[in-house]
């Protein structure tokens, strides 16, 4: 199964040795059956001459099985970690359009329960193997003692299987439903969280979201969890009542039909009592790797990128570049059954140097996939971005990315001031801007971390901003940052602090619809149902007395 091919693949080595330790261990534990059967079964003598060399078998088998078992189950978590890292890794690696298309439920999803299913299936792997070697091993020593028994026993042990594994085929069938009910749950439990407020304000929606929703979903996690237990615990049983009905078997054969003597008989009795719980452990732990394999599948459904060896970039961006252009771009969403969405373009637009920017646009006009495809986290379907002129190449990307810094309208507050590629911020431009920001009263820190981001939207805007600069990015693209600013301060946002990034060399590109402030941008940009215009002269002067007239004659 995949879990054991792609452990055998990252740690090769480490996992033969603990074959080898397990090898081992089914070689004690048969030699403790063999020691048994021809020194006290067959051999009548001094019983206590015996037991020193007994109890020296059995301390060196509990040593032996105990170490394989811990050195699988070490083994294991490495993996997982690594597992769990590499998975994070692709998360960061890969396009956030991707990442959108898939949502944060199906990516906790897979961060926590199938993660956790790989986990408890590692946890349950010694089990399974030792079993498996166990019963290997044993069959190897039964046979030597009476081919015809262990021709029979194994017949009668097939069927067992054959029935046990028609069981757990039903059981994974169950578990890959478990899970797809547990991704449903997740989105639940989102709704439940963000939208906690809402549904606190009108209790007929939170009974409605409750009964037709997290209800429905939740009994078909309990209807498929309940029918996969179900098959599992009849698999164990099955095999268990096989089990014990082998011994009998075995002993009618042996004095009934005199295949073997009595003593082979004890011996073969003695090994398959052995072998019992190894075997129902085994049984048990198939569910677990199960669950594992479709854990495995589901992260395999992701398609996410494969991740980068590190966190470096080529920096191949010049930095006295001078225009910056996008080229025919055009971009269009999914729709329902893979048909064509909202399509934005084709857009042609140039960016100088300096330039301060802003952008205007109705609700759905494709406002921010412009300002993600300006900032590289989307790809252009058609067109391309050029910069001086030079079209941007794949192995550029990254280093395009890394010139800009933004404050999305959702964005995510950190709480660590990073400076230029990940170093310490300059404390003072971080003092000086504290002090514009009129965020040095508002904000605790230690060290360059903020220790009480627990602020009102416009503060934690604020603080988004100050981390912004403090990245010493080229390019600063702002998100509606000024609509959740008191009257007076948004008047500080355009009078001052656009003049003083623009002095400091900033090139900034921002979405705003305060018309009062239009005069202060040195282009004025119109998006429209997909497409992009420019606003000069009269048509200027119009939006910039009532943006909101402009909009409502767009959208008319």
């Amino acid at each position: 199964m995949e879990l054991l091919r792609v452990v055998y693949l990252h740690y090769r080595w480490p996992f033969l040795g603990v074959m080898l330790l397990s090898l081992a261990s089914a070689g004690l534990g048969i030699g403790a059956i063999a020691f048994i059967n021809r020194r006290l079964i067959d051999t009548v003598g001094d019983p206590v001459g015996v037991l020193p060399a007994f109890l020296g078998v059995i301390a060196v088998l509990l040593v032996v099985t105990l170490a394989s078992q811990l050195a699988l189950t070490i083994l294991g978590h490495h993996f997982v970690h690594g597992l769990r890292g590499r998975l994070v890794k692709q998360i960061l690696d890969t396009d956030v359009e991707r990442l959108e298309r898939l949502g944060s439920a199906e990516l906790l999803a897979s961060l926590s329960s199938d993660i956790r299913n790989v986990t408890i299936a590692f946890v349950r792997l010694p089990e399974l193997i030792q079993g498996l070697v166990l019963t290997v091993g044993s069959a190897l020593y039964l046979g030597g003692l009476s081919p015809s028994l262990l021709l029979v026993t194994a017949g009668w042990l097939a069927v067992s299987i054959a029935v046990s594994s028609w069981l757990v085929g039903r059981v994974y069938r169950h578990l890959s439903r478990v899970r797809e009910s547990e991704e449903r749950l997740y989105r639940d439990y989102e709704a439940v969280i963000h939208g906690h407020k809402e549904l606190a304000l009108n209790r007929g929606r939170a009974q409605r979201f409750y009964d037709e929703c997290y209800e429905v979903d939740a009994r078909d996690y309990r209807g498929h969890i309940i029918r996969a237990d179900t098959y599992h615990l009849s698999a164990i049983n099955w095999s268990n009542i096989m089990m014990l009905g082998t011994i009998g078997v075995v002993f009618f054969l042996a004095n009934g039909l005199g295949w073997a003597s009595t003593s082979v008989a004890a011996t073969f009795s003695l090994t398959l009592l052995f072998l019992r719980t190894p075997m129902l452990q085994a049984i048990g732990a198939l569910p677990t790797l199960l669950s594992a394999q479709v854990a495995f599948d589901r992260i395999a459904s992701l398609a996410l990128a494969e991740p980068e060896p590190d966190f470096a970039v080529a920096d191949a961006w010049p930095s006295d570049w001078q225009t910056l252009s996008l080229d025919g771009v055009s971009f269009a969403y999914t729709g329902s059954h893979g048909s064509e969405g909202f399509r934005v373009g084709p857009l042609d637009l140039t960016l100088k140097r300096g330039e301060l920017i802003f952008l205007i646009g109705g609700n759905g006009s494709g406002k921010s996939t412009l300002a993600k495809l300006l900032t590289g986290l989307y790809r252009p379907q058609r067109g391309a971005l050029r910069l001086d002129g030079e079209p941007l190449s794949d192995a550029h990307w990254s280093a395009y990315r890394q010139r800009f810094s933004a404050v999305f309208t959702d964005f995510h507050q950190f709480t660590d001031l990073v400076g230029p590629a990940g170093t310490q911020a300059d404390p003072a431009l971080v003092e000086a801007w504290l002090e514009e920001l009129g965020m040095r009263d508002k904000l605790a820190f230690d060290g360059q971390r903020v220790t009480n981001p627990k602020l009102s939207q416009g503060q934690r805007k604020r603080l988004a901003l100050l981390m912004a600069v403090a990245e010493e990015r080229d390019l600063l693209l702002l998100d509606e940052w000024a609509a959740d600013q008191d009257p007076q301060f948004r008047r500080v946002f355009y009078h001052d602090l656009l003049p003083r990034l623009q002095a400091m060399g900033k090139t900034v590109f921002a979405i705003s619809h305060d018309d009062h402030y239009f005069d202060r941008a040195d282009r004025l940009l119109e998006m429209h149902d997909g497409r992009l215009s420019e606003l000069t002269g009269d048509r200027r002067q119009r939006v910039s007395r009532d943006a909101v007239a402009r909009l409502d004659e767009a959208g008319g």
